[in-house]
């Protein structure tokens, strides 16, 4: 999972990059890079670490030009080495490109490209993806290219390339400086598009990114769609291979920001009503409690709304360091539990001798969870209830977002029975399936919940995927 962020048409896009880039930072902490082109001439950096840290002023001013892509990494295929920042660049037929997602058929396409003498240089998934559209623009028309010839490499590409991605690129086309951005064809991974108060236009992983600028959101990048914008010109959307949308369910669970807006609406609005379905699904159980406390930050909506669902006080019981990162995207378990106990401090009080509902967005391996409700006990809460907010995540991710094998699931490795136990809580309850369909109200990608790949993946590439994973940088 990653977040991008392209630019056309603003003076000193680099800095404008950089700002839009902060508030994407929630989708990667690993990595970040900024590329600009500027009459012709690329720009790139890119390193390890967070947006301020690489983005000093020094280097902004090095970044020239009115057009550009930004990105922040958070690796789920290859390492996490500086080789793999993104964007990428070709120079032929000179494209820099940026991506948020995950490519399922990695070995197909390095053969593909392997048959027409081209090599992968680093393990990042955006690479195989831009040399196959740089491939096929240069195949189709050397270096004069239109609109048609962007339209077949997309198709080239979704013809090649399996998974879900949604993808930026700045090229000259036609002779101008163009951003162009697409979207797979059944839209799992985020894409927006909006346009500034100056004119300039943007694409982005979420609207928050165009929020930042004061620019407009105009509208989602349609699944197999395709966008061209020049600056001072009308943006161009043309269909390329539609398939029925199947939007990521766990972008609007976990990953979103709460204030960003995707095709249903706003991300705090989807949770607050999750929250209400739970509230609604906790009191046919016929368990009791005191008041309803969130696991900061994402699960404040639906603990709210819960709270109100079932008539109990909301109260906040954790506080939050601000400079900590999100230990669900730290590489391994004892960096996560570091984290933990540097991001989150309980307020006594609002525990001792309660019926207390702890309520969460999701579990995926348990251990988090485990080490949170030891904290709680710390303080003699009188009963600690789990309610969490999705159904068990009993299937992995294998279109960007870091769930591991089955066999490291939580859900899959213990029989439900046994949840509470190992969780250290009095009582555990999930969201149900049903719950969670109602209340998206549309059909979504919720393949980690219900095991339904909208795009199929092989054993082997299963197998693949798991061994990467397994890495010696990400143990």
């Amino acid at each position: 999972m990653c977040g991008f962020v392209g630019m056309i048409g603003r003076n000193n896009a680099s800095t404008s990059l950089s700002i839009a880039l902060a508030a994407l930072q929630h989708r990667g902490q690993d990595a970040t890079g900024i590329a600009t082109l500027d009459r012709g001439r690329v720009h790139l950096h890119k390193d390890l670490g967070m947006v301020a840290s690489v983005f000093t002023p020094e280097v902004l001013t090095r970044l020239g030009g009115s057009s550009g892509i930004g990105h922040v990494r958070y690796p789920t295929v290859g390492g996490g080495l500086r080789e793999d920042a993104q964007p990428f660049h070709t120079r032929r037929p000179g494209v820099v490109m940026a991506h948020n997602g995950n490519v399922t058929n990695l070995s197909e396409v390095e053969a593909w490209l392997r048959k027409r003498s081209l090599r992968v240089q680093s393990s990042c998934d955006v690479e195989p993806i831009l040399l196959v559209f740089a491939e096929s623009l240069v195949t189709a028309n050397g270096n004069d290219f239109g609109t048609n010839e962007i339209r077949d490499a997309v198709r080239e590409v979704f013809a090649v390339v399996k998974g879900a991605y949604t993808c930026a690129a700045l090229l000259e086309v036609e002779g101008k400086e163009t951003l162009v951005a697409f979207r797979d064809p059944r839209g799992i991974r985020p894409g927006c598009y909006g346009k500034g108060e100056d004119g300039a236009w943007l694409v982005a992983s979420e609207s928050v990114a165009l929020d930042a600028l004061g620019a407009k959101r105009v509208g989602d990048l349609p699944p197999g769609g395709l966008l061209l914008l020049r600056a001072g010109e009308e943006p161009v959307l043309v269909e390329v291979e539609p398939l029925p949308a199947r939007n990521c369910i766990f972008e609007r669970i976990y990953f979103a920001r709460p204030d960003s807006q995707m095709e249903e609406g706003r991300v705090y609005d989807i949770r607050w009503r999750l929250g209400e379905r739970l509230g609604r699904e906790w009191r046919t159980s016929g368990k009791v409690a005191d008041v309803v406390i969130p696991v900061p930050d994402t699960s404040r909506p639906a603990a709210q709304a819960m709270a109100e669902t079932l008539g109990l006080p909301f109260r906040e019981g954790f506080i939050k360091n601000r400079y900590s990162g999100r230990t669900f995207i730290m590489p391994d378990a004892e960096t996560r539990a570091a984290a933990l106990r540097l991001k989150l401090n309980v307020i006594p009080e609002m525990f001792e001798g309660k019926r207390v509902i702890l309520v969460d967005d999701s579990v995926v391996r348990g251990t988090t969870v485990r080490r949170l409700a030891d904290l709680v006990r710390q303080v003699n809460p009188a009963e600690v209830h789990l309610a969490v907010y999705s159904p068990p995540v009993r299937n992995p991710c294998f279109y960007g977002i870091d769930m591991p094998s089955r066999n490291e699931l939580v859900a899959t490795r213990l029989p439900e029975e046994a949840w509470a136990q190992a969780f250290g809580v009095d009582s555990v309850t999930f969201l149900s399936l049903e719950g969670l369909r109602e209340t998206a109200g549309r059909p979504t990608c919720m393949a980690c919940f219900d095991g339904i790949y909208p795009v199929a993946v092989s054993q082997a590439e299963e197998a693949l995927i798991v061994a990467d994973r397994r890495g010696p940088d990400r143990v």
